[in-house]
């Protein structure tokens, strides 16, 4: 939780996944789309998913102004962005954070480490191990587990860290209960593949499992990693979706 103490090949791919029926597409007139968001329905509960391009799409973090103050909201960086000639089309929070909104693990921004990551044991669903990076550089992207990331140092434009992964080469995080009763608004990201993620929200309480199922099952990912919970939201302005809360790090899709 938060503080607490080829969208052309991918979008067809989506839409041949019999375990999802898809009820909306957000669609933009005239070629390839740089992302693709679409209600769905998988195991009796209702999703929101926007697959990203990344080799059509500008996908960065956003979490201080140049003067050391905190976006908080999609609503400031879309401002931001409108002042530069730019607009917020998708848009996330990036990850769990603390009563300053500041991350609470690894931020990398433009290619600067501004948190260390965060390896230390603890409680709550970010020390839920294994957790993970969300990371890209140019229009490939990955998730991994948050100590391989740190031994292998992948290159990373942008990086995230949150917890607990959900997906890990196709298998559930293995703490991970079918039958939990722990049911909240859940968001995550996936990678359908390096140039392809996927960011989901629940729009009904699931349990971890099942949100990695839908990942797994719905989207065709592999690799999958929680953002945050309940205070979640999920921008898709396509979808008349703007979004809203007060967030530590944000992801967004910026178009110019």
């Amino acid at each position: 939780m938060g503080y607490r103490g080829r969208a052309g090949q991918g979008g067809a791919r989506l839409a041949a996944i019999g375990a999802a029926v898809l009820l909306a597409v957000a669609a933009t007139p005239g070629g390839a789309q740089p992302t693709d968001c679409r209600f769905l329905d998988h195991g009796g509960s209702r999703y929101l998913a926007c697959e990203v391009n990344l080799s059509e799409a500008e996908l960065r973090l956003f979490w201080q102004r140049p003067d050391g103050t905190r976006y908080l909201t999609f609503a400031a960086v879309a401002d931001a962005l409108a002042a530069e000639g730019a607009r917020l089309s998708v848009a996330t929070n990036a990850g769990m954070f603390d009563a300053d909104h500041d991350p609470i693990g690894l931020y990398v921004e433009a290619g600067e480490t501004l948190v260390s990551a965060n390896t230390n044991e603890g409680y709550g669903n970010f020390h839920l191990l294994p957790n993970g990076v969300f990371f890209w550089a140019g229009d490939r992207a990955g998730v991994m587990e948050t100590n391989r990331f740190l031994a292998e140092r992948p290159a990373a434009d942008y990086a995230t860290q949150s917890g607990p992964l959900l997906l890990i080469d196709g298998a559930v995080h293995p703490r991970f209960l079918p039958d939990s009763d722990s049911y909240k608004l859940r968001s995550g990201v996936g990678i359908i593949d390096p140039q392809h993620v996927v960011f989901a929200i629940s729009r009904d309480a699931v349990t971890f499992y099942d949100f990695a199922l839908m990942f797994r099952d719905a989207l065709g990912v592999r690799d999958a990693l929680y953002l945050d919970g309940s205070i979640s939201s999920l921008r898709a302005p396509a979808l008349d979706r703007p979004g809203g809360g007060r967030f530590g790090p944000i992801l967004g899709v910026v178009e110019r």
